[in-house]
């Protein structure tokens, strides 16, 4: 078994890596026959013929190929869902949830994830699926594919430790990592329990967004994104893979581990990137700006200008607007906000919204900041200031997100979320504004 952690950095590179000298193939990628024995199988994330810049895919050699498994039988689902999200209606209420509880039974990463809700549907490769995770057992004999999506994984509390078929990441709270749509992988603890966030995305997969106006530096740099080496595992016995396959989970019986890539070379490849290292942009003279300046990463869609869905973080930054109501102003969308806190506080909220929590705030629905926050900033002497220790996020995406059934019945839900905006008050006064136009 071979099982070293190293990373090789850039975005969507061609990377070639080997955990045994020879295992890769010089010149050509599938020779007549392997000189160790190995399997030669590509591994595609587009179609074919996509375009260069957009093209995924990556050859591996392994022990055995992927065809080596009993029949697929389909098991229980558990709490996962799956679009089209139709189990329950949708509305058009705001809506947030306090962190799921830890489990207190045995619970794997497969186990312990919970759809809150999604749209779309992964048949169509359109819309997304929105999950919580809960865990607090390491995953040896079992394994995960997930042929619907890819999977941005946020983790909000302990370290995970993924097993690729293309290597090992680690990811802490403060990283997220992509696991690409049918990479076969398995999920081990460094930590007694882990909790956090993830977003199947069902659709176009992740890529870096365009820089436009900004130029072409910010935002998130290729270069600190890190894929993993070639770290292969030899072992024979009785496991199991579970796929997820449109909606539905399905369970196969294997006789050895199906992570036995020992070289491969593409640039289809699971990822993790420090958010850190992201480069805030921001204003220097007036206003709030709009949250797509904060964009990691961006799923388009086939409208051009609309993502499938963006992920945007709200890190450590400072705020220097002058003249200006500076937490994010009361507005309504096209686009539909799920947002997380992974730790800190968020600057709109003065309270309920606390890490591991979750908000929804679909198509048109109003939000903004609560009225504490209101009343705390439209008379905050404006110096420069530090946000400090804070690190939120949103899915946002271009479909309403139908929450499921346990979203909208779960002790987790804040049924009085709306009361936080019902301080605030009428304040038009035009005969002030006369008097003090008078003055004038």
């Amino acid at each position: 078994m071979n099982t070293e952690i190293t990373y090789q950095s850039g975005f969507g590179n061609e990377f070639a890596t080997e955990a045994m000298a020879g295992a890769l193939p010089v010149g050509q990628n599938a020779p007549q026959m392997h000189p160790l024995g190995l399997y030669t199988e590509q591994f595609s994330g587009t179609p074919f013929t996509a375009p260069r810049a957009v093209n995924r895919r990556t050859w591996t050699y392994r022990i055995r190929p992927s065809v080596t498994h009993q029949p697929y039988e389909e098991m229980p689902m558990g709490l996962i869902r799956s679009g089209p999200f139709t189990e329950t209606p949708t509305t058009p209420n705001q809506l947030r949830w306090d962190p799921l509880p830890l489990p207190e039974k045995e619970t794997d990463f497969v186990d312990g994830m919970i759809t809150l809700g999604g749209n779309g549907d992964p048949a169509m490769q359109t819309g997304v699926g929105i999950h919580l995770y809960g865990v607090n057992a390491s995953m040896y004999d079992r394994f995960f594919s997930n042929a619907d999506g890819e999977l941005l994984i946020v983790p909000q509390l302990g370290t995970l430790r993924l097993h690729t078929e293309l290597g090992i990441l680690d990811a802490a709270p403060g990283e997220v990592c992509v696991i690409p749509r049918g990479v076969k992988f398995r999920v081990a603890l460094l930590d007694l329990q882990a909790r956090g966030y993830i977003c199947e995305n069902y659709g176009q997969f992740f890529r870096l967004p365009e820089l436009g106006p900004i130029g072409a530096n910010g935002l998130a740099n290729p270069r600190d994104f890190q894929a993993p080496v070639a770290a292969y595992e030899d072992r024979e016995g009785a496991f199991h893979v579970v796929n997820k396959f449109l909606g539905r989970l399905w369970r196969a019986e294997i006789d050895h581990s199906p992570l036995d890539v020992v070289a491969w070379h593409g640039n289809y490849a699971p990822y993790k990137y420090d958010l850190s290292r992201f480069n805030c942009i921001n204003t220097v003279s007036f206003d709030h700006p709009d949250p797509s300046i904060y964009t990691v990463l961006s799923a388009p869609s086939t409208v051009s200008g609309t993502a499938n869905c963006d992920f945007a973080i709200f890190p450590p930054r400072w705020l220097v607007a002058e003249h200006s109501f500076r937490p994010p102003w009361f507005h309504r969308n096209l686009m539909n906000e799920f947002m997380g806190l992974v730790f800190g506080a968020y600057d709109a909220k003065a309270e309920g919204f606390v890490s591991g929590g979750a908000s929804l705030h679909n198509c048109m629905a109003g939000h903004g900041p609560d009225a504490e926050t209101f009343e705390r900033a439209s008379s905050a002497d404006l110096r420069p200031q530090y946000l400090a220790n804070t690190l939120a996020f949103m899915f946002e995406t271009q479909l309403a997100i139908r929450p499921t059934e346990f979203a909208m019945n779960t002790r987790i839900l804040q049924h009085e979320y709306f009361e936080c905006w019902q301080g605030l008050k009428k304040r038009f006064a035009p005969a002030d504004l006369h008097a003090e136009m008078s003055k004038r």
